[in-house]
């Protein structure tokens, strides 16, 4: 018996971890579907791939065209197994511009809102499916970039919502919330980065914790003792970096 080649839209695949991860999921036998607002490094990304591979220009904060372009994208692929939602964007003047936060909520929190609630419904309507969103060690506590802290806290509970409605319906559909450290990609710059992955390790890893259908994953690994650290140091420890 053949198996059938798994079916997987990676929202915000243009760059970094999203182009990446193309390549490693194209690697292991997926057909994938791209989107991204920069059509051209789409394309770029389409021609080093060694399976087939669907692009589509998408802009996350018109969250009702986006809706339209995922479902689009969804019947050219003949279907949906696997939906990542990676498009993400933050901000870390020190001026704290409302117009740097609206961006950021608007790809983040609505932009995302809207994705994620298409695939849940998707997967629901089909009764199979995996929704993977990538989220961020800076939800685990607000910091200097507030709204992107905000807005990663609110991905993972968004996630562990639909978490909880869908083993309520008991249909066989992971959610898994991702969670990285410092990735070596545009937005990961500054003096205090640390620990950081390439992208292609952050890749390799998130696939290995999608094919384990995992509810949640510290991108690297090591970045569980980070997390811990975290958690447990007072505000007063926290505000010294």
């Amino acid at each position: 018996m053949v198996n059938r080649m798994t079916k997987t839209i990676i929202i915000g695949a243009s760059s970094g971890i999203g182009s990446a991860l193309a390549q490693v999921l194209s690697e292991q036998g997926h057909a994938v579907g791209l989107t991204g607002r920069r059509h051209e490094l789409l394309l770029e990304v389409q021609a080093t791939l060694p399976g087939p591979a669907y692009v589509r220009r998408m802009d996350v904060a018109d969250q009702d065209s986006a809706m339209g372009i995922l479902h689009e994208l969804i019947g050219e692929m003949g279907g949906l197994d696997l939906l990542i939602i990676n498009a993400g964007t933050g901000s870390i003047d020190p001026d704290l511009p409302w117009e740097n936060e609206k961006s950021t909520i608007d790809v983040n929190v609505s932009g995302f809102t809207a994705l994620a609630n298409c695939g849940y419904h998707h997967f629901l309507e089909q009764r199979s499916g995996h929704l993977v969103g990538i989220s961020s060690i800076a939800a685990l506590r607000g910091g200097p970039a507030a709204a992107y802290c905000a807005s990663k806290a609110y991905i993972s509970n968004y996630l562990q919502g639909l978490r909880y409605r869908i083993a309520k319906a008991d249909l066989p559909i992971a959610v898994t919330d991702i969670q990285p450290g410092f990735v070596q990609t545009a937005m990961a710059k500054g003096d205090r980065v640390f620990w950081s992955a390439t992208t292609r390790q952050a890749a390799e890893q998130i696939a290995t914790a999608i094919r384990g259908r995992r509810k949640h994953a510290y991108i690297t690994r090591r970045w569980r003792l980070i997390a811990w650290l975290i958690r447990a140091l007072p505000d007063r420890i926290i505000h010294r970096f």
